[in-house]
């Protein structure tokens, strides 16, 4: 799937001693693999329709890494499908914390929490957000925010009020959420930008929200695969899987596979790993949203000028597949 990768190339790399001008501002990750996950996913347990053993071994099987069963209210213990796990695949406790302010949805995952949480209401739409992300975080788990297009429930002004929360699903593989907005309402794409321009570092996830593992696998239908996570990590180890999803250290994917992302003080190099006859275009997105340039080359490179905020990439192929390299922020000395 993907190929582990030496210290030297895929080493993300804090800014140069001496290093003049505008730089990446990067933390450093030296030696790691990459590791293909999903976070978000259904069973019978709520309103899937499989049993989670059955859920598991299908992304098992699809040489997925690691797992997050998140039903809606429910927590299943991976020690329950222990022998399903190994070296190469690893469960993440879970849950999908629903609750709603109205007629809201408010749906927020918690992510390596080591049991169940009870969702959270409040007399504001905004409250009820934060106390379920201050719930998650109570108990020392990960939290992101689900579908906020599902029922046009959260709009971008409340996402910018809500605190300690990195991660927002900015595509979902579920056919009622919205992904792309409309009607006057922004996609998730716009949305995140906003909030990166307005200051907030916060990273977008893709999952697939997976219902249907049964029957018809379509467009219509809620179905695994979709949408997930690749994330650099040195193991295959649940707290720093989640403290790494945590620190944008991954990109998201509806089909695109990168081999290599490399950041330097002063460039973002982009290696795609070539699908058949597939062809490619990156784009390297700033502040509003704005294109700061595209490049039909499978190196895709982007040179730090010192105007940037933070600067994002967007890989599309030919077969309508996207992968989201996550933005980096632009220090100037």
């Amino acid at each position: 799937m993907h190929p582990f990768v030496s210290a030297g190339l895929l080493a993300l790399v804090t800014l140069f001693h001496g290093q003049e001008g505008p730089t990446f501002d990067i933390p450093r990750v030296a030696g790691a693999n990459w590791f293909k996950g999903n976070t978000h996913t259904h069973t019978t347990k709520s309103d899937g329709d499989s049993a989670p053993e059955e859920v598991a071994r299908w992304y098992k099987e699809k040489a997925y890494q690691f797992l997050v069963l998140s039903d809606h209210n429910v927590f299943t213990d991976p020690q329950t499908l222990s022998r399903l796990v190994d070296s190469s695949f690893l469960l993440i406790p879970g849950e999908e914390l629903t609750s709603s302010f109205e007629k809201a949805p408010v749906h927020i995952n918690g992510l390596n929490i080591p049991r169940k949480l009870d969702p959270q209401t409040d007399t504001t739409l905004l409250g009820t957000i934060q106390k379920n992300v201050d719930e998650v975080r109570s108990v020392k788990g990960a939290p992101h925010i689900n579908h906020p297009n599902f029922g046009w429930a959260i709009d971008k002004f409340t996402l910018l009020k809500v605190k300690n929360n990195n991660l927002l699903e900015i595509y979902n593989g579920h056919p009622l959420v919205h992904n792309l907005g409309g009607g006057g309402k922004p996609g998730l794409e716009e949305v995140w930008d906003f909030l990166l321009t307005s200051g907030m570092r916060i990273y977008g996830i893709a999952v697939d929200d997976a219902h249907h593992f049964k029957g018809e696998f379509g467009p219509t239908r809620s179905n695994p695969g979709k949408g997930w996570v690749v994330v650099r990590a040195h193991s295959l180890n649940a707290q720093e899987i989640i403290d790494n999803l945590e620190a944008g250290m991954f990109y998201a994917s509806t089909g695109v596979e990168l081999e290599d992302v490399i950041i330097e003080a002063d460039r973002i190099e982009i290696r795609i790993k070539q699908r058949s006859s597939f062809k490619y275009r990156t784009d390297f997105i700033g502040s509003g949203g704005r294109v700061l340039s595209s490049s039909v080359e499978n190196r895709a490179v982007y040179i730090v000028k010192g105007d940037e905020q933070y600067v994002r990439a967007k890989i599309s192929d030919s077969g309508g597949g996207a992968a989201w390299v996550q933005p980096v922020f632009v220090r100037t000395n």
